[in-house]
């Protein structure tokens, strides 16, 4: 009986692997809705790695398997292994291969997060877009220390200002996608994160609010900050994350592409009640956010007025509960016995 040369069934098996895992990295259906223009550049990288993934696990995988039912020691055989000492073109390989997935899977992240605006932060992106004169500042002058050069001026930012301040005003985060830096966003969103809550500030409308809303087919541009802890503003549909630091301006830039109500969740730990900090951001028709903005900014009286909330880090677990209690109609009473129980 004749045997199937092995390098037909070398070339079969490769077929099979990369049709197996080009399916699973297409069909795999482990992320959330798209609902930005950002998100198809994560997700096709997602894909990419799920390709190599899948081929990575038939291939080991299947090779454990054959050599424990082709090797396996046969009932009455007593005798040693082979003695292989090794074997060096298939090292040179199997290091090789890795090698070029690693550089090939780096090169194409940076270009995704480049796309995503991630190399032109607004602030980021202030003291290198101007400059007086043409001249170039020497690396000698940026590493002076403030006391050896008290007058140092940032370029592009004023002569008044220091530069330790412009570094100070510096950001950090996704800004405009490449060729579109000198365009204005749409919308503008101040977010401020704090312990347990987002407050949302719309400066060039006058609005205050908890839950944000963008209208759909713009250019969102937020501004985050944080007055206590650290925290990370996560939309997972938009697939955009960003860590929200005290003291340190961060920015997000994105273009809403679904319209609907969306989760914002802290994806960084931040306290107690860290599982609460959410939000919601709807994303409204044009037509619909205007709406949205004209109906607060009439109940807000047309004007800024200045956001009053409770830190809910200062609340007992009682009060702190109490509203979800009350919305799933526990009698307040109890969930204060509850609690005064709990912290007993």
């Amino acid at each position: 009986m004749k045997t199937v040369p092995a390098s037909i069934l070398t070339l079969v098996t490769g077929v099979v692997v990369t049709l197996i895992s080009l399916w699973v990295g297409q069909n795999n259906h482990l992320l959330p809705v798209q609902a930005s223009e950002q998100a198809p550049l994560v997700d096709d990288l997602f894909n990419v790695m799920v390709i190599i993934g899948t081929a990575i696990f038939l291939i080991v995988e299947g090779a454990l398997l054959l050599f424990m039912i082709q090797f396996r020691q046969r009932p009455g055989d007593e005798s040693d292994g082979s003695p292989i000492e090794g074997n060096i073109p298939l090292e040179i390989v199997w290091t090789a291969i890795p090698s070029v997935i690693v550089i090939g899977l780096g090169i194409y992240s940076v270009e995704v997060y480049a796309e995503m605006g991630g190399f032109t932060p607004e602030g980021g992106a202030m003291m290198m877009s101007h400059n007086h004169g043409g001249s170039s500042t020497k690396g000698s002058a940026l590493a002076a220390s403030l006391e050896d050069a008290p007058n140092l001026t940032a370029p592009g930012l004023g002569d008044d200002m220091p530069m330790a301040e412009a570094q100070i005003a510096r950001s950090y985060g996704l800004g405009a996608k490449p060729g579109m830096e000198a365009l204005e966003p749409d919308v503008t969103v101040d977010v401020t994160a704090m312990q347990f809550a987002w407050l949302f500030n719309y400066p060039n409308e006058g609005v205050y609010t908890a839950e944000m809303h963008v209208p759909v087919g713009v250019t969102v541009h937020l501004n985050l900050d944080a007055v206590d802890v650290l925290h990370a503003f996560w939309l997972p549909q938009f697939r955009i994350k960003q860590d929200v630091i005290p003291g340190q301006k961060t920015e997000l830039q994105f273009v809403a592409t679904k319209t609907g109500t969306y989760p914002i969740v802290c994806a960084e730990l931040c306290g107690s009640y860290h599982g609460g900090m959410r939000a919601e951001l709807f994303v409204d028709e044009p037509e619909d956010y205007q709406a949205w903005l004209t109906e607060n900014a009439i109940a807000q009286g047309g004007g800024v007025i200045p956001i009053l909330a409770a830190n809910p880090a200062d609340l007992t677990p009682g009060e702190f509960l109490a509203p979800y209690g009350q919305a799933m109609g526990i009698d307040d009473s109890l969930v204060q016995h509850l609690s005064h129980h709990h912290a007993l």
